[in-house]
């Protein structure tokens, strides 16, 4: 594949800044006829913005993140970036292919989470335009890259339609077996105003079950009933009804019930009464990650950074489930030599 190609007339395309060792970062904006606009950075496979009218007209940005390039170089919880190798948490930074133990690079205690330390989210990816509405951004993560076998080539391509779709197209490919497990990290708000929560947000989850999780938020290998409890999404409620008996708010896997083939289907639907705006999410993958923001605060970014808050944002990250190297009854995400990584995440804008 061609890479490093300027984008085409309708996509608008502008210097965001440079690395430590000088390397060029790019900001890409798709637009459609109907006022969406997303702005995408080769830094992260980064989203920056998601620009999107409310039911009066009125566009505002509805994904948390920062206007400056260096922000992103600093410490923030992956705001809108693409996650990889392995999305999610990964017990003990360790995994056992073929009884081989493979030691990973450990950043949340003693666990590995979203790559590593430097996954995904702080490389910058080759980049191509194929049509006005379209960005493919593409990298190779070698063998050994923060512990993990094979030489994974990945390619991820981000279309935004005049269905008001952002449509996510994931593809891999390695040449020893690996566990792939990758997602876009964006952080909704739909009020547009990162100082307002998302515990108003009415929020249903396509899932009649989720992974527990004991106090480093590592799966303990059981599948649960939400019946009952405060996970229970399968009717569409406020996103802080039943949050309080959680210290920190929602961080919890989701087993995608429904399953309908393998193509993409619904999953979940968010709405903000504020606004109107609406949130639809599908996914081909089994489950999908629930974050509402337990650690943003104020000095996310510094002086820079908009005024984040504690619920400030919410994300929904369609996955393989946490810690599934090493738990076998978990959907595997192990790839193969000869397989190919697909996967599809669409999300779809609207208002009410």
């Amino acid at each position: 594949m061609e890479t490093n190609k300027l984008p085409l007339s309708k996509i608008t395309i502008r210097n965001f800044g440079s690395t430590t060792d000088g390397t060029p970062v790019y900001l890409f904006t798709l637009k459609n006829k109907n006022d969406i606009a997303i702005s995408i950075s080769n830094y992260g496979g980064t989203i920056t913005s998601i620009h999107a009218p409310d039911r009066n007209g009125s566009s505002e940005n509805i994904a948390l993140g920062f206007e400056d390039f260096e922000s992103y170089l600093g410490s923030h919880p992956f705001f809108g970036a693409t996650i990889g190798r392995y999305a999610n948490r990964i017990s003990n930074s360790s995994f056992r292919i073929n009884g081989k133990k493979y030691q990973l690079a450990p950043n949340e205690g003693p666990n590995h989470l979203h790559g590593g330390i430097t996954g995904f989210d702080k490389v910058v990816w080759d980049f191509e335009t194929p049509d006005e509405q379209t960005l493919v951004l593409s990298y190779s993560s070698e063998d050994g890259d923060e512990g993990y076998p094979g030489t994974l080539h990945v390619t991820v391509t981000f279309t935004l339609t005049d269905r008001n779709e952002l449509k996510i197209d994931y593809h891999a490919e390695t040449d020893r077996k690996t566990p792939v497990n990758l997602t876009n990290h964006t952080y909704f708000n739909l009020t547009g105003n990162p100082a307002n929560t998302v515990l108003e947000h009415e929020l249903e989850i396509v899932a009649d079950a989720y992974t527990p999780v004991d106090d480093a938020s590592i799966p303990t290998g059981d599948i649960a009933d939400v019946a009952g409890t405060p996970f229970d999404f399968t009717t569409a409620k406020p996103i802080g009804r039943d949050i309080k008996p959680l210290k920190n708010g929602y961080d919890h896997n989701y087993v995608i019930s429904r399953r309908k083939g393998n193509s993409p289907r619904l999953i979940a639907v968010a709405y903000d009464p504020l606004t109107g705006r609406k949130l639809e999410t599908f996914t081909d993958k089994p489950g999908v990650q629930l974050y509402t923001g337990g650690g943003l605060s104020a000095d996310i970014g510094g002086s820079k950074g908009p005024d984040f808050c504690k619920f400030g944002g919410f994300c929904l990250e369609t996955q393989f489930f946490p810690d599934s190297p090493n738990i076998d009854h978990f959907p595997s995400p192990m790839l193969e030599p000869d397989d190919v990584y697909k996967s599809t995440t669409i999300y779809r804008f609207s208002t009410e």
